[in-house]
């Protein structure tokens, strides 16, 4: 079998999306669109303009590629435009053959006197399943050529907030003005949970997990252990940010204390001179347990190649990456986008730079790829989602034999 991977190749296997945030994948017109209709105003009202003042190929640090969320969800403050956008967002996806997305994002930075949680749910929602519903009437699609579009939706809490990101934010801490901050955040954490909870199981809206994201360093995993094991009591599942911008400690903490069926990022798992807790006296060998419990444990990691470079400088390049160091561990490995207007990025684009840059061999790339289908967590029973997983693996057998036969 030829072993030469090609963009061609990647772009017709079926593929997933597990850690991708929705006020991160704009497509730029829209939001000129609507920021010019909202009167909100941009650094530029062309793409161009925006490629070059905000949404870049390169970034000085985390907080200036962060910087551009204040626009994106300055115009996702109605149902209106959080449908479309979601609408949008899963149609690029499907253009680019990915049929199974869990898009996050956290309801609080959109929500306000008039458009509550469950309102900005239930607008992404509407959006997915109007694109579920386009793709999988195809009759491609009802033939079995092709596999359907599913998709589930990950709320996020963040590690840290203050009352100028959002209506939503600032009520919480009017209300607990006297409060240490970190109480505040922790009943910010809760009360998502106990609407992830609600959204769930009694609305039936597709909330498949919950998630903390934010800045690691200062802010631990353990001020929002309360809120997963709400979660976690209530049967939902559990994806952390962790060791994106921390060491292993963080990422022990994800799954300990916040019983992290995944981790997003997880880039420092093997930085054992990053530990600084000085009970561990045996760093390497700490380090070495880890990644063992997350390797016989199948803990996915969900990798975004572009975005770490971006938000991490010092990796200087994606050869850098521990994604290979990871592989050959025999880590459960998804690759993903996490903001494909920020890191202007595909799955396809993610996938290549794992091929080109690393080493990616067509076992790895299929592995990785069914990683993705097998980890999700898939809004259905779970013999729904095995039959799923098996057209999955099916269609991409059968694309593998047609690609690379002698």
């Amino acid at each position: 079998m030829a072993q030469r991977i090609t963009e061609e190749f990647v772009r017709s296997i079926p593929k997933t999306e597990l850690h991708v945030h929705l006020d991160g994948s704009l497509r730029i017109p829209t939001l000129i669109e609507l920021a010019k209709a909202g009167k909100v105003k941009l650094p530029s009202y062309t793409e161009d303009g925006l490629r070059k003042k905000v949404f870049k190929d390169f970034y000085k640090d985390l907080p200036d590629y962060l910087a551009g969320f204040a626009y994106t969800c300055a115009v996702m403050q109605n149902a209106e435009n959080v449908e479309r956008i979601a609408y949008e967002m899963a149609m690029d996806h499907i253009e680019e053959g990915v049929r199974y997305v869990e898009v996050r994002f956290a309801p609080q930075l959109h929500a306000h006197e008039n458009f509550s949680m469950v309102d900005v749910v239930r607008a992404v929602t509407k959006g997915y399943e109007r694109a579920q519903k386009e793709h999988n009437r195809k009759k491609e699609v009802k033939s079995g050529e092709d596999l359907p579009f599913h998709f589930g939706i990950i709320v996020c809490a963040l590690r840290f907030f203050n009352e100028f990101m959002s209506p939503y934010y600032a009520s919480i801490s009017r209300v607990m003005a006297y409060a240490p901050r970190k109480q505040i955040i922790a009943a910010a954490s809760m009360e998502l949970a106990r609407a992830a909870a609600v959204m769930r199981h009694e609305y039936g809206l597709p909330v498949v997990a919950f998630d903390l994201a934010g800045a690691e360093a200062g802010y631990p995993a353990d001020d929002h252990k309360a809120a997963f094991q709400y979660a976690h009591s209530n049967f939902i599942r559990k994806t952390v940010h962790a060791g994106e911008a921390y060491g292993p400690e963080s990422i022990f903490q994800a799954i300990t204390d916040c019983y992290a069926n995944r981790l997003g990022h997880g880039t420092w798992l093997f930085a054992d001179d990053m530990i600084r807790n000085p009970a561990i006296e045996n760093p390497k060998a700490y380090v070495h347990n880890l990644v063992e419990y997350i390797a016989s444990q199948r803990i996915c990691i969900e990798v975004c190649l572009t975005s770490n470079l971006q938000t991490l400088p010092h990796m200087k390049s994606i050869a850098k990456h521990p994604l290979r160091k990871m592989l050959d561990h025999n880590l459960s490995i998804s690759i993903c986008t996490d903001n494909r207007l920020m890191s202007n990025t595909t799955v396809t684009n993610e996938i290549m730079l794992a091929v080109k840059h690393l080493n990616l061999t067509p076992k790895e790339l299929r592995n990785v790829v069914i990683a993705g289908f097998k980890r999700s967590f898939f809004f259905g029973d779970y013999t729904e989602k095995r039959a799923y997983v098996r057209l999955a693996l099916n269609r991409y057998d059968r694309l593998e034999k047609e690609f690379f036969k002698q």
